[in-house]
């Protein structure tokens, strides 16, 4: 992974794709708010490398929350962005998320299956255990990968990409990501950020058709170290 004067943390550049490792602060697409979109800043770095006229060309691919490090894809071309939204519609991706809980899950392993159903004035999703009206089935597995001496360090995998799903599920089984005050946790974190972080992703490259995997180092940040030494 290499750094660019804008603080851009590269982890894959070729002529279809521009893979990032997203800090926790950083907003994937424009929104209300009117702060400088990740997609804008990796747009003037293209701009500025290959010395273009115009705007350079980037498609959004796929988000992460604001306050949620890690993974973001961008295409480069029109051509790698149909195909890789097809890739991401149909779930022919994999994605690992790791995150830091306070209260251990009781079960060091398991499968949650919740029915979340989003409030927009909100921007908060809430977990089910049955369906109800409006709501939307969300699958995930964790598995405990570390336990520090107040932290618990939780490898996801999504079976289904909802909003909030991974913070609202785990919330629902008494384990919010530490920071998250949106999901229950009793204190924010300083910077605003949650531990949660998009570890690794694998597609299939959209033109060169081969698998690749991404991975992604969590935050220079106290416990994130901890966990991972």
């Amino acid at each position: 992974m290499r750094s660019t004067p804008n603080n851009l943390q590269i982890i894959f550049e070729d002529n279809h794709l521009i893979v990032i490792n997203k800090r926790s602060g950083d907003i994937v697409q424009g929104d209300k708010t009117g702060d400088l979109p990740l997609s804008e800043v990796v747009k003037l770095y293209l701009k500025d490398k290959y010395n273009k006229p115009g705007e350079a060309y980037l498609g959004v691919v796929h988000r992460l929350d604001r306050p949620t490090s890690g993974i973001i894809v961008f295409a480069k071309t029109s051509k790698a962005l149909s195909r890789l939204n097809k890739a991401f519609a149909n779930r022919e991706t994999h994605k690992l998320y790791w995150a830091v809980v306070k209260n251990k899950p009781r079960q060091d392993s398991a499968r949650l299956v919740h029915y979340l159903k989003r409030n927009p004035k909100q921007n908060k999703s809430y977990a089910h255990i049955k369906p109800v009206p409006e709501s939307k089935e969300a699958v995930l597995s964790y598995q405990l990968k570390k336990s520090l001496n107040n932290y618990h360090l939780l490898e996801v995998a999504l079976e289904t990409g909802r909003h909030h799903q991974i913070r609202s599920q785990l919330s629902a089984i008494g384990s919010p990501i530490k920071g998250d005050l949106k999901y229950g946790f009793d204190r924010s974190n300083k910077d605003g950020s949650i531990h949660l972080h998009a570890r690794k992703l694998s597609i299939t490259h959209p033109v060169r058709k081969e698998n690749i995997t991404f991975e992604a180092a969590p935050p220079e940040e106290v416990i994130w170290n901890t966990c991972i030494s």
